[in-house]
């Protein structure tokens, strides 16, 4: 695989090419997880280097952080239903996670949660968390994409290659372009945690950022790319029983001015839709 013609060297979040998986030592997601702290303002995370993404968390785990803090400080919320991430700065190491209760109704919750680092805000999160309700409406239209199995797919990232947090995950081509190839801005990439335990809805919302921004494959040369916002439609819980790969797509439908909107969507090996997901990314070529 050639040298791809794209640089992330973004100070927020992404960095892909150039930087490569040095550290031996890796912190699962369930460890990171457990050794969250409660605090008078809410919660304490300290990232390792394994899940940084140039000099900053990597955007997938900021917002995981922020769903976790919300089910700690109210367990009996309801599943969630949507997220919206705005990633405002960067942050790493010792991150301060503040929650708040916006509105609680009979069936639906709303919380807003900042995650916090030593330069400030870091990501802004809205929760909106839904108890199931009787409806005579059922109506499901979103099949899983032709890809190739993941036991028979090549290798997403060359070895090495790839910013720090991608060695927390399997990745493997299923379709689409290839990283690093000139094409169409659409990927499809079967990924899973390499943490067997990390199998719940905060832990798949890790997952479900963990590719590049589809538009870098139209790029004529190296730049740099960040994602500014992300928003989340949950439409079922992950198994728990299964073999964790989930199928991802990301797709640019637009790059105009400076800025990519792309589509996403996250499915299980089954085929049942998990996670569909809009994102914003600024791209400076």
């Amino acid at each position: 695989m050639h040298s791809p013609p794209f640089d992330f060297r973004s100070e927020r979040r992404r960095t892909f090419a150039h930087e490569t998986t040095e550290s031996p030592s890796v912190t699962s997601y369930t460890d990171l997880i457990a050794a969250m702290t409660a605090t008078e303002a809410g919660f304490a995370a300290h990232v390792t280097d394994d899940w940084r993404q140039g000099r900053t968390t990597y955007g997938g785990l900021s917002a995981a952080l922020c769903l976790e803090a919300a089910l700690k400080a109210v367990p009996d919320a309801p599943p969630l239903r949507s997220g919206q991430f705005a990633f405002v700065g960067p942050a790493a190491g010792e991150l301060e996670i503040r929650t708040q209760i916006l509105r609680r109704g009979k069936s639906t919750l709303f919380m807003g949660v900042d995650l916090v680092g030593e330069q400030g805000l870091a990501t802004r999160a809205i929760l909106t968390f839904g108890a199931a309700r009787e409806s005579r409406l059922a109506h499901l239209d979103l099949p899983a994409p032709a890809a190739v199995a993941p036991d028979e797919a090549p290798d997403f990232f060359p070895e090495g290659r790839g910013p720090n947090f991608t060695r927390q995950f399997e990745f493997k081509t299923a379709g689409g372009a290839p990283i690093g190839a000139s094409g169409p801005p659409d990927f499809r990439v079967w990924i899973r945690h390499k943490d067997p335990a990390a199998r719940s809805l905060a832990a798949l919302v890790a997952l479900a950022d963990a590719l590049p921004p589809a538009a870098i494959t139209l790029f004529p040369e190296r730049a740099p790319i960040s994602t500014m916002t992300w928003a989340l439609d949950v439409l079922a819980q992950p198994a728990s029983d299964d073999d964790g790969w989930r199928l991802m797509k990301s797709r640019a439908d637009t790059a105009l001015e400076g800025y990519s909107a792309q589509d996403m969507a996250v499915w299980d090996r089954a085929g049942t839709p998990l996670i569909v997901a809009r994102q914003n990314v600024a791209v400076f070529i």
